[in-house]
């Protein structure tokens, strides 16, 4: 381990399908047209995303590497036990997350009256307060996937430090 500080960035993708449950941040949100997203495991992007940041972050790779979508063991895994096991990957090899940041993009539904739980819930999977992870959201304003409502994407970024 080098340095004071470390970021890292992570992006993910899923599929809306009928039927499937639509989870971000940990929160099961509800479709108006009955989508959700598909996925090996519960295809949570916005958690996703912040693995994949928090592994960079801590030089650990991506979240394929560690928890891969051909192991049945992940098999509709909770993602916020996936990031809380990414911490401690991380904490072995001396970070520690500080501060998180993520942009989840969707057309609907709206996250507003949702973001303080998802915040709430990803904080304390990472052992932050709540102040600590800000959660934004944007749509593809009718165009791509996103716009298209083909599908959900998030971008994360995680600044860690040092384990003290």
């Amino acid at each position: 381990m080098t340095g004071g500080t470390r970021t890292g960035i992570g992006w993910d993708s899923h599929r809306l399908t009928p039927g499937a449950p639509l989870i971000l941040g940990g929160v099961t949100l509800t479709h108006p047209d009955g989508l959700g997203l598909d996925g090996h495991s519960d295809a949570d992007v916005l958690t996703h995303a912040v693995i994949d940041a928090l592994l960079g972050a801590a030089g650990l790779g991506d979240i394929g590497e560690h928890f891969p979508d051909t192991d049945e063991a992940f098999r509709g895994a909770d993602s916020l036990a996936l990031l809380r096991e990414s911490v401690v990957r991380a904490a072995a090899v001396g970070w520690r997350p500080v501060h998180i940041d993520t942009t989840v993009m969707m057309e609907r539904p709206k996250l507003k009256e949702h973001r303080a739980v998802m915040r709430s819930r990803l904080a304390a999977a990472v052992g932050l307060e709540d102040g600590e992870v800000n959660i934004k959201a944007s749509t593809g304003e009718g165009i791509g996937f996103v716009g298209r409502e083909e599908g959900v994407a998030a971008l994360a970024v995680v600044t860690v430090t040092p384990v003290a």
